[in-house]
């Protein structure tokens, strides 16, 4: 086979930090190649020197791209070779329709240089095709599905002319369907002699496409595996990836499981901008002391709904029901209130909701309790300082300090600041909404550690999560909705996958 791309002793330093050493990646034309590792191993920063985002000159190492080095002073001229990178955090406008948003400064135009319209929507239409989209190129990017959107940036890649096509976690935010219908069109473009790089924390989904495989672990290669070759185990990756041996992906954990503390009577609310279209259907929900309660769903069953609209109604309108802490009815009306009530709210969207990214980790640490290190309503930035320094002690943040940026953070670090955040304000009950999403094995594994950790010390903790395996590793109980209701219960001892996924599709059947 040729190589279509070779990076050679990639070497990559930031002020303090050596993010990538002697790093070596082999892509051979057709395949597609799987990036491992745990967040903060490299994978991001390595497609970043790829694809121009760190000009030449700022690294060590050679690249060479079908058979000659190149020196990318941009992205644009990586592009213009036919790298193309998608990044997890979509790159579309979403006032923009589809065909404005795939020709965003590439648009065709006639000789005087004015924009042929007429162009850009037929070659949308045939692009749609090629990655399986039915919809008009007309069509607005916010009236579309994550899924879908997905989709235009692919299509938007391929009017570029791809020949390297570079996926940064693409499925972190599809549901199963359309997770599948993306690794198949890969492999479809496989067919068709297009290279993919696919960087993915979903072993499974790795398994399911890859050719080949390099792993790295702090900043360096640590082995590449040829799919083709012999069957390759998860195990086998996970041990890569963390450089030990993890028997259990679920640390073990004795439940001391106390008194009901919470409960959610009768709640209802409906949608924030169409008031006639009802999201939560009168769900009855509660938690005992000490237990790890999840909530199982497909996408759209209304979980992140419920969640956010119990907290401070921070979604929907016409909110009814009551909220009991300690049998006795909590005022939720507004955030503030739900934090001084102990309630704290994890969001599955920690870039956006979750933390202040041009701040450093000490301020976003502090940020939900900010009386907890003033005096007289001044911050004291020693006690500040002292406090983000105990956090990132405990739940093992990696940077240089606490002065560091959130947004140089990994994934996994960035949500163990989040967490940090909500500890700080000691909650009684928190609510985790995917509090794994886009997080690596190891990470995983702490994150569900300080999960355990807080239910052993008498919290109350509520868990979202698309991955039902999690659900089952991590709970002590189970809520199965669809549709804006609970249509099932069950302890975890009783629970498997096929149980929630029938408990679904009954009621599906019957509605």
């Amino acid at each position: 086979m040729t190589a279509i791309l070779e990076m050679r002793g990639i070497t990559k330093t930031f002020p303090g930090v050596k993010a990538l050493h002697d790093v070596n990646l082999v892509v051979q034309e057709g395949e597609i190649h799987a990036v491992v590792g745990e967040n903060g191993a490299g994978k991001s920063t390595l497609m970043k020197v790829l694809s121009g985002v760190y000009p030449h000159g700022t690294y060590d190492g050679a690249i060479v791209f079908k058979g000659a080095e190149q020196k990318f002073a941009s992205i644009a001229d990586s592009e213009k070779q036919g790298i193309i990178i998608i990044h997890q955090e979509l790159a579309l406008v979403p006032l923009l329709s589809i065909a404005e948003n795939i020709f965003l400064g590439n648009e065709p135009a006639n000789k005087a240089g004015v924009i042929d319209w007429g162009e850009a929507f037929d070659r949308t239409k045939t692009l749609l095709a090629k990655v399986g989209l039915k919809e008009k190129p007309g069509a607005i990017i916010a009236n579309l599905g994550v899924g879908k959107q997905q989709l235009v940036e692919i299509a938007k890649a391929l009017a570029k002319e791809v020949k390297l096509l570079i996926l940064d976690e693409p499925t972190a935010s599809l549901n199963e369907s359309d997770s599948d219908a993306l690794l198949n069109l890969l492999l479809e473009f496989k067919a068709q002699g297009i290279s993919s790089i696919l960087i993915s924390h979903k072993l499974n989904e790795i398994s399911k496409v890859a050719d080949s495989i390099t792993i790295l672990r702090d900043g360096s290669t640590v082995d590449t595996l040829d799919c083709r070759a012999e069957t390759i185990s998860e195990d086998r990756i996970i041990q890569n990836m963390v450089g030990r041996e993890m028997a259990d992906r679920y640390p073990k954990r004795e439940p001391k499981i106390g008194e009901t503390i919470f409960e959610v009577k009768d709640w209802r609310v409906y949608h924030p901008q169409n008031p006639d279209r009802q999201m939560i259907k009168g769900v009855n929900l509660h938690l005992k002391r000490g237990e790890i309660l999840g909530i199982a769903g497909l996408m759209g069953a209304g979980r992140t709904e419920l969640a956010m609209s119990i907290f401070g109604r921070a979604y929907g309108q016409k909110i009814s029901g009551t909220v009991e802490l300690h049998g006795k009815e909590i005022d939720v009306s507004s955030i503030q209130n739900a934090i001084a009530h102990g309630l704290a709210y994890v969001t599955e969207d920690r870039k956006s909701l979750g933390l202040i990214l041009a701040e450093d980790i000490k301020r976003n640490v502090t940020l939900a309790n900010l009386p907890g290190v003033s005096t007289h309503m001044v911050i004291d930035e020693g006690e500040e300082l002292s406090v983000a320094a105990s956090y990132r002690r405990q739940l093992n943040i990696r940077s240089s300090t606490v002065f560091q940026k959130t947004v140089n953070l990994s994934g996994g670090n960035q949500q163990k600041v989040v967490l940090s955040k909500w500890l700080f304000a000691d909650p009684e009950i928190l609510i985790l909404d995917e509090p794994t999403r886009g997080i690596d094995v190891g990470a995983k594994y702490e994150i569900y550690s300080i999960i355990n950790q807080l239910a052993n010390e008498g919290r109350g903790v509520i868990m979202i999560s698309s991955e039902m395996p999690e659900l089952l590793g991590v709970c002590d109980r189970i809520y199965v909705m669809n549709e804006g209701r609970f249509v099932g219960e069950f302890e975890a001892k009783d629970a498997s996958q096929e149980k929630i996924m029938r408990a679904i599709m009954r009621e599906r059947e019957a509605s």
